[in-house]
């Protein structure tokens, strides 16, 4: 069996075909190069977007207690959360689960009560609002 092009190239420590041509063209012609040498640190460009809290209602000294509501809590739910919260730490937000001790992932130990309550260092609870927190 044959390598393709960019199987060979890979075998050679290159990413493409087309790097190991150019990088066998530079060296031909006497010009000394670093190959994936240099890192360049760079942030996307940052977007602004918009979260839309599943309940918000007033508590007794007349700030707002938002509520947010979770069977599955995906990747991308978990980090528009983490920076909601980092964002507006003056909010009140808390977190009711379908399920609070589900893992993250099939692969973390961590459970979406942990990940709560240490990433995010909010309340959360299980299945519906607590009578405590419509006390306050």
């Amino acid at each position: 069996m044959s390598l393709t092009k960019r199987q060979a190239a890979i075998l050679h420590g290159w990413r493409s075909g087309l790097e190991e041509d150019v990088g066998e063209s530079l060296r031909a012609r006497g010009v000394d190069f670093d190959y994936e040498e240099l890192v360049i640190e760079w942030t996307p460009e940052v977007k602004v977007r918009k979260y839309t809290p599943d309940f918000t209602f007033q508590k007794k000294d007349g700030t707002d207690m938002i509520i947010e509501t979770k069977g599955r809590w995906v990747t991308a739910d978990r980090m528009k959360m983490k920076q909601v919260v980092k964002q507006h730490p003056h909010l009140d937000i808390r977190m009711v689960f379908q399920n609070p001790n589900a893992r993250i992932s099939k692969t973390s130990r961590t459970t979406y009560a942990q990940r709560c309550a240490t990433l995010l260092g909010i309340q959360w609870a299980k299945g519906d609002v607590p009578d405590a927190w419509l006390e306050e």
